[in-house]
């Protein structure tokens, strides 16, 4: 079966709902699946990668996009 990957745009979110959020969306994921999570709230992007590799999933990379906007992508573990 292929991994699945899924996007959820938390564009207006700020800490801790973004990390909520992102570990609620990755509940409903098999392992293996990949999330790709949008932020566009700085803090988010050293806060979630952290609690998500404390939780063992895996940080694929973190694209910086233009106006703020980052993509981070999840490998669930």
């Amino acid at each position: 079966m292929a991994e699945e990957q899924i996007e959820l745009d938390l564009r207006g979110e700020i800490c801790p709902f973004t990390f909520v959020k992102t570990k609620l969306q990755l509940e409903e994921l098999e392992c293996g699946d990949h999330l790709t999570v949008i932020f566009d709230y700085a803090p988010a992007i050293s806060n979630v990668p952290k609690s998500l590799i404390n939780e063992g999933h895996t940080i694929l990379g973190i694209d910086n996009e233009e106006n703020n906007i980052w993509k981070l992508h999840i490998k669930k573990s």
